[in-house]
C-alpha cells in the first residue's frame, strides 16, 4: 500500500465543486471514477481544500492510498489521458503515510481577478468577475493592510456549525492592476468559508467608495458578517497553491516531520 499526493488543476465552470455531492459533477467525483478505472479498484481521494461551484484551481491537492505497483510519479501522465480536458494533473508524488492535506500545517495562495471596466469581455467573463463602477487600487490596498496578521475573521466568513476557531493569519495580501483587469492575491495558513470572496466583495466596497478604507479595522472588530461587503462571485477565484512548508523541509522523506 502507498499513499500518492496529487496536485491538481481545473476549471471549475462545469463544476458543483470539489466535493463529491448529490445535486452535480465534482472535480473529486471525476478523479475518483477515472483512478479506480485506471488502477482497477475502488480509490476514494482526500482533498485538501472543498473548493465551490464555479472556482477554479491551479494547485489543490489531494491523496489517495492503492496497492497498485504503477509508480507514482508515473500516475499524473497516465490520468491525464483519460481526465476531461478542464482537469489536469500537475504532478504525483509518493508521500509518507502520516501525510493528511487537510491536518498538516498548510500555506494557501489564493487570487481573486475584477475585469473593471465599462463592458464586459466575453472572452475572460468564466475567469473574472465583471466590475462595472471604477475602482480606486490605491484605497482597495490601504484597506488589505488592516487583514495582514492573525486576526479573528467571523465577519468576512458564511457561518458553518462545525467551525468554532475562526482566527486565521494572513501573511500577505497583494492588489495589482494591469489595464482592466485588478488581481488580489492572498496568502495565509489557512482560510474559512467564503473567507477570500468576502474579503474581495469588501475591497470592491472600498475601492468604489462605498466603504473608507479604515471602516475594515471596523469590520474586523466587529466579528459580524453583516458588516462586510457582499460575497464576491465564484468565478473570479483562483486557488493557486497549497504548499506544506514541515513536509517540503524534510523533503517529503518517510520521516514525520517533527523528526526531520
Amino acid at each position: 500500500m502507498k499513499r500518492v499526493k496529487l496536485t491538481v488543476a481545473y476549471d471549475g465552470t462545469n463544476y458543483c465543486g470539489w466535493q463529491v455531492q448529490p445535486n452535480g459533477i465534482s472535480v473529486q467525483e471525476v478523479l475518483n471514477r477515472e483512478l479506480s478505472q485506471l488502477l482497477k479498484e475502488e480509490i476514494h481521494t482526500i482533498g485538501a481544500s472543498r473548493t465551490d461551484a464555479g472556482v477554479h484551481a491551479l494547485g489543490n491537492v489531494a491523496v489517495f492510498d492503492t496497492e497498485n505497483r504503477m509508480p507514482a510519479d508515473r500516475i499524473s501522465l497516465a490520468l491525464n489521458t483519460r481526465l476531461p480536458q478542464d482537469i489536469r494533473i500537475q504532478e504525483s508524488r509518493e508521500v509518507p503515510a502520516e501525510f493528511h492535506p487537510r491536518f498538516c500545517e498548510t500555506r494557501k495562495t489564493y487570487e481573486y481577478r475584477i475585469l473593471n471596466r465599462k463592458f464586459p469581455d466575453p472572452t475572460r467573463r468564466l475567469y473574472s468577475y465583471f466590475y462595472y463602477y471604477p475602482l480606486d487600487v490605491d484605497l482597495m490596498r490601504k484597506a488589505a493592510q488592516y487583514l495582514i496578521g492573525e486576526h479573528d475573521f467571523k465577519s468576512f466568513c458564511t457561518a458553518k456549525p462545525e467551525t468554532e476557531n475562526t482566527v486565521r493569519r494572513i501573511e500577505a495580501l497583494d492588489i495589482d492592476r494591469a489595464n482592466d483587469l485588478i488581481t488580489i492575491r492572498i496568502r495565509g495558513n489557512g482560510f474559512l468559508y467564503n473567507m477570500v470572496r468576502i474579503i474581495a466583495g469588501t475591497l470592491i466596497r472600498v475601492g468604489g467608495g462605498f466603504f473608507e478604507p479604515e471602516h475594515v479595522r471596523e469590520i474586523l472588530e466587529a466579528r459580524d458578517r453583516s458588516m462586510a461587503g457582499e460575497t464576491a462571485r465564484p468565478e473570479g477565484l483562483t486557488l493557486v497553491k497549497i504548499e506544506y512548508p514541515q513536509w517540503e523541509a524534510c523533503g517529503w522523506s518517510t520521516k514525520k516531520p517533527e523528526e526531520s
